[in-house]
């Protein structure tokens, strides 16, 4: 018979159901601790993961793993005073301890006039969370021993190709999140996502001429994944195409950046017009609002409504409704990446975009992105290339965030008059994001599975360190 004590401890159960509702009292309970405390303003956030993952070797079954976590989140304010703290525990003693800590250590923070919860009126009040098709009912559902045999459908297929010794790595993996979200301002709310993946990493040759690359496929739902076959034959190709690799000649050439990496290209891009780096000064974009900084064909788009895409969310991470909008158009720079904070700063209105953790403040960030997709393939633009570099992978980064001066280690295959001659590793590639940004030609392979839809891009002229 469970003690007084253990029962009101007891938050969570095996019913979906039940374990929100449970997360919705338990949220409403950190507030009200809080508050009761001294706390002029509070926000509440609650995460729990359910995880799987499994890796066959040899078509045996090698590790599987599952886990289960409840976390919880306190962000307090005593005025323009604040503090955040989180605790893995529901324990009652634990979650007054929280409550009672982070209201001391807003006491001794700095006061800051910008750090301050969203008003009443900018919050997300109503919102269809079916509609964005996050939450896949069967994720629960799965047989080990099905998994399993899919998992080695994967490395049976990879070992089939010819030049391939072995596989590295094949596995499955699942996760679902359920996460709550409760302010003192009036939002109250969350929603339950999955997702799961597949994967292989081949390896072709033996000694030292061994060669490796990979294949994954994530999706929210079980069903959506494709075939296993296909991700063990795509890893090994990969892996087998690398053998025999060359340096490239040193020189300034076209660099094609095929769709699997050409997402780090705007990866940097969006990070310079993230508006906390923007607020620190530690942008190579400063002042560059309303200014080109992309190809006027490019448009760069985020739309967190997209239904089934991990990407996706109804609200921030300060309770602000989602919507999609233009950070880049027609190679314009239209608005910056922020949250409330960042936003406050510059004077300008939040773009809905805060992301937080259970133990920090929201800081701006981004979800689903897609970048406008160009005239032709990237075949067709390989074949227009006289010399120059496809980077299928990159290794390492040295990126000057307020110059913008790039330089990476980079592998891939050299092209010779439109043709694919060798594959290459052991270059470095280097340049200035400004000036490779602003020429960049898109191809039209952008992966609309993916949350980050980026085609492959060109930029026109890079400095290539090879032999």
């Amino acid at each position: 018979m469970q003690s007084d004590h253990r029962k009101k401890c007891n938050y969570y159960n095996l019913n979906a159901q039940k374990m929100f509702q449970s997360l919705k009292q338990l949220s409403e309970n950190l507030i009200e601790k809080a508050t009761a405390l001294g706390a002029t303003a509070a926000e509440a956030m609650i995460v729990e993961n359910k995880s799987l993952s499994l890796e066959v070797k040899n078509q045996n079954l090698e590790k599987i793993e599952t886990s289960d976590t409840l976390d919880l989140g306190l962000r307090v304010f005593i005025n323009s005073q604040s503090a955040c703290v989180s605790i893995s525990s529901v324990n009652e003693m634990a979650v007054d301890e929280m409550a009672m800590r982070a209201v001391a250590m807003a006491r001794e923070s700095t006061p800051d006039e910008l750090s301050l919860p969203a008003e009443s009126n900018e919050i997300l009040s109503d919102w269809n969370e079916d509609a964005f098709e996050l939450y896949d009912d069967n994720h629960l559902n799965q047989n080990f021993k099905k998994l399993e045999h899919l998992t080695q459908e994967v490395e049976d297929a990879a070992l089939q190709i010819k030049d391939i010794s072995q596989c590295e790595s094949t596995g499955f993996s699942s996760n679902l999140s359920n996460f709550y979200l409760r302010t003192s301002n009036g939002f109250s709310g969350g929603y339950k996502k999955t997702s799961n993946q597949l994967f292989c990493s081949a390896i072709a040759g033996s000694g030292s001429s061994m060669e490796r690359d990979f294949a994954f496929e994530g999706r929210v739902f079980f069903n959506d994944l494709p075939n296993p076959a296909s991700i063990g034959r795509l890893a090994a190709t990969r892996a087998a195409k690398r053998l025999n690799p060359r340096k490239p000649p040193t020189g300034s050439y076209p660099v094609l950046f095929d769709h699997r990496v050409s997402s780090s290209l705007i990866g940097h891009l969006t990070s310079a017009i993230n508006g906390a780096a923007v607020c620190r000064g530690s942008s190579w974009l400063l002042d560059s609002l309303n200014k080109q900084i992309l190809s006027d064909d490019l448009t760069l788009s985020e739309d967190p409504t997209r239904p089934k895409i991990a990407g996706s969310r109804p609200f921030d991470g300060e309770g602000l409704p989602t919507s999609r909008k233009n950070f880049i158009e027609n190679g314009i720079l239209k608005q910056y990446i922020s949250d409330l904070r960042s936003s406050r700063k510059l004077k300008l209105n939040s773009s809905g975009n805060a992301y937080r953790s259970l133990s920090s403040p929201p800081m701006p960030g981004i979800g689903n992105l897609e970048l406008s997709p160009g005239q032709h393939s990237a075949h067709e633009i390989i074949g227009d290339i006289k010399q120059g570099l496809l980077v299928t992978s990159l290794i390492g980064s040295t990126i000057n965030n307020n110059t913008g001066d790039y330089s990476r280690g980079a592998n891939g295959f050299w092209i010779e008059n439109g043709e694919i001659v060798f594959p290459v590793n052991e270059c470095t590639i280097a340049g200035n994001l400004k000036q490779m940004l602003l020429s960049v030609v898109a191809a039209n392979d952008g992966q609309k599975h993916l949350s980050k839809v980026i085609p492959s891009l060109l930029v026109r002229n890079m400095t290539i360190a090879g032999k």
